[in-house]
């Protein structure tokens, strides 16, 4: 630890436990603690103009140390800065944390997505959608009695079904692709192929993941679609979202576990896709519409 980061600790605990205590600890003479104290009083008045400058600097260049921030510094500046002197305003003012503050360099799959614009919400551009071709999906909380759950169903967009769902305390990949998995084995009992299938989701951190993209694209083949402007990009998931918790809230605030709250998920999906009419499927349940369409194939 060094000498300034300890003057600085015993500056902040002095008042709760007495400066004599905070030096012993830190494990510093009284004499170094007060020339340091001074010394920073008069370098941040001396050079307290430079602050907003060499701040500007270090955000704009976080990959310049103080050499060539001293020379951007100086540059087109009629006075003079030696680079020691930048050194030691970058240690007082803690610019090298600021310069390593940086927005991480997008992922991959959202450079991808970012480059492609428009073009990477496919649903947009499709005239009619048949079914089995378009699902879309995304978390949401689910809010029991033991806290909030993360769930994320795949719903199909014409027959309305739900695919597959998962339940988590985490929103992560892995608990997508178990709702992913389901939705597979929902379509192999149909007779419907997988392949192909548009799956719309946001730009959450899930659905740009390695973990999710490789699974869907590479191994199954499935197109992947991002909605641009988030939630309004995806209403049918939405508008799913907004039926199902206010039909269920009770009974989601009874569960007093996460293992309670799966069982009752489980019972309304079930009986969602199987005896919840739809006006919009001609007051039939999802799932037997999904079925009569099979049969007049």
């Amino acid at each position: 630890m060094s000498v300034e980061t300890r003057v600085r600790l015993a500056s902040e605990t002095r008042e709760e436990f007495g400066l004599g205590l905070a030096l012993e600890v830190l494990l510093l003479a009284r004499s170094t603690y007060y020339y340091h104290r001074s010394e920073k009083r008069s370098y941040e008045a001396k050079y307290a103009h430079l602050r907003r400058p060499l701040e500007a600097i270090a955000r704009l260049h976080p990959e310049y140390g103080y050499r060539r921030a001293t020379t951007e510094l100086c540059e087109g500046r009629e006075e003079a800065i030696n680079r020691k002197v930048v050194q030691k305003l970058h240690q007082l003012w803690d610019l090298p944390l600021l310069r390593r503050a940086r927005a991480p360099r997008p992922s991959g799959i959202r450079q991808v997505i970012l480059k492609a614009g428009d073009r990477a919400n496919l649903v947009r551009s499709l005239d009619s959608i048949g079914p089995f071709e378009v699902a879309y999906t995304d978390f949401t909380d689910l809010e029991y009695a033991g806290g909030i759950a993360q769930f994320i169903p795949i719903l199909d967009h014409a027959t309305k079904t739900v695919l597959g769902w998962a339940l988590d305390p985490q929103k992560t990949a892995a608990v997508a692709l178990r709702a992913w998995r389901r939705a597979k084995t929902t379509l192999q009992r149909l007779g419907e192929h997988h392949r192909g299938v548009i799956v719309h989701h946001d730009q959450g951190s899930a659905f740009v993941s390695y973990e999710w993209a490789g699974q869907l694209v590479q191994r199954d083949g499935i197109r992947l679609s991002f909605a641009l402007n988030g939630a309004k990009d995806n209403p049918e998931v939405e508008s799913f979202f907004g039926r199902f918790k206010t039909e269920n809230r009770s009974l989601f605030l009874d569960a007093k576990t996460i293992d309670q709250l799966i069982e009752v998920v489980s019972r309304r999906v079930r009986y969602y896709n199987w005896q919840r009419r739809h006006s919009s499927l001609g007051n039939q349940a999802p799932m037997r519409y999904a079925k009569s369409l099979i049969r007049r194939k």
